[in-house]
């Protein structure tokens, strides 16, 4: 029986060309799509098609020049549209590729610094094919580490919330391999859309170091945040309350019941810890929440006979209520640090294949190419947090 879902209409063209000349014809295909895609970029840029007499033109086609991209699945010339009395690049062409560059600098680094292996150059030559010379990475970072600066130094606005987080990358570090904490904050702009709106390559997650990066937003222009989200990370919290004495915590919810689950003294005794956690945060409000919490200390210490895990209840679960304080529009959304921790896996998937960043410089280029593409995709999303749910909230008013 045949899935009707698998069912599609090619133009009888393409369909035989892909019939006599197979996944040869991909490449082709794929560059007849940038060049109209590009064509019609420079259409809406001067807004007026060729030819077209109007007055709402803004500049004039000025043809077009012919440009090598090298990519994994190999290389294709494309058609880069010009214009006349204005300047004009195709985001369509330059979008998909930074981090696609990012990747081939990231390893053509270490080729070229003489930390590579043999591995390493079959890689670039398999992926990218590029035979690649120190002038040419140079010539070709300036570039990316431009556009990357510009991203991680704009100004910023007002946020509502403000998610933070770090995960670790191998760098090498003045002849030393080291794992380095990547700082990262993603904000919740008025608009109820996330954005990232800081990263930073440090040697640890010491508090010098966050104070060091929460100073910097701050000083881009970061306000009206009412809430931080995060994991309990030491350095984080005291930086948190150096340079964000006045705002609210809320402390991961998720991680605190990973961190409950170190309690258990047997397999048995995992699922009883899960209940425990579930029946105190599904309560309907902060008052309800914590008279759960008095009832779970006092089972835990007197009729299970763990005192160590009541301890620890009493002292770290009042820590992740903070969001009851919130509209409850909100709850799902900033209980939990879970936004942050999605992107943090997607960015090690795309790491994985350098292994060891040459330098710092590598590593910021990098991760910070792949934020900015995320950034961007957040932005032609909805919302993160609704429009409903931010009119309710008293935030930058």
């Amino acid at each position: 029986m045949e899935n009707s879902e698998n069912k599609y209409s090619f133009d009888p063209t393409i369909l035989k060309a892909l019939i006599d000349q197979g996944p040869d014809f991909l490449m082709e295909l794929f560059r007849m799509a940038m060049n109209e895609a590009m064509r019609l970029e420079r259409e809406a840029f001067l807004n007026a098609g060729a030819y077209e007499r109007t007055e709402g033109r803004l500049g004039y086609a000025n043809g077009f020049k012919s440009k090598t991209v090298k990519m994994r699945s190999g290389s294709v010339v494309l058609s880069i549209p010009q214009t006349r009395d204005c300047d004009f690049y195709p985001r369509s062409l330059t979008k998909g590729l930074r981090s696609e560059r990012a990747l081939t600098l990231a390893m053509a680094e270490m080729y070229v610094q003489g930390v590579s292996t043999r591995k390493v150059k079959n890689i670039l030559e398999k992926m990218c094919g590029l035979e690649v010379s120190s002038t040419q990475v140079s010539d070709a970072a300036k570039t990316l580490d431009e556009e990357i600066r510009l991203f991680r130094e704009r100004p910023l606005g007002c946020y509502s919330v403000l998610y933070v987080d770090a995960e670790y990358q191998r760098v090498r570090m003045n002849g030393s391999v080291v794992d380095a904490a990547v700082l990262q904050a993603i904000g919740i702009n008025a608009a109820g859309k996330r954005e990232v709106v800081g990263m930073s390559v440090s040697t640890s997650e010491a508090e010098v170091h966050w104070r060091t990066f929460f100073t910097s937003l701050v000083n881009r222009g970061m306000h009206g945040v009412t809430l931080i989200v995060s994991d309990d990370h030491p350095g984080m919290k005291a930086a948190r309350k150096a340079v964000f004495p006045a705002v609210p915590w809320q402390r991961c919810y998720f991680h605190l019941c990973q961190n409950a689950q170190a309690y258990a003294r047997k397999i048995e005794e995992r699922k009883e810890i899960a209940r425990t956690m579930r029946n105190i945060f599904s309560q309907v409000d902060k008052a309800n929440a914590l008279m759960a919490l008095r009832g779970a200390v006092q089972y835990w210490s007197e009729t299970k006979k763990h005192q160590s895990f009541a301890d620890w209840l009493e002292s770290n679960a009042e820590e992740s209520m903070t969001y009851f304080d919130f509209n409850e529009g909100w709850w799902r959304r900033i209980r939990t640090s879970n936004c942050v921790e999605r992107l943090n896996k997607e960015i090690k998937k795309r790491t994985k294949v350098v292994g060891v960043f040459p330098n710092p410089e590598s590593c910021e280029r990098l991760i910070g190419s792949l934020l900015m593409e995320q950034h961007e995709e957040w932005m032609e999303e909805k919302a993160y947090l609704t429009e409903k749910e931010m009119e309710k909230s008293a935030f930058c008013a």
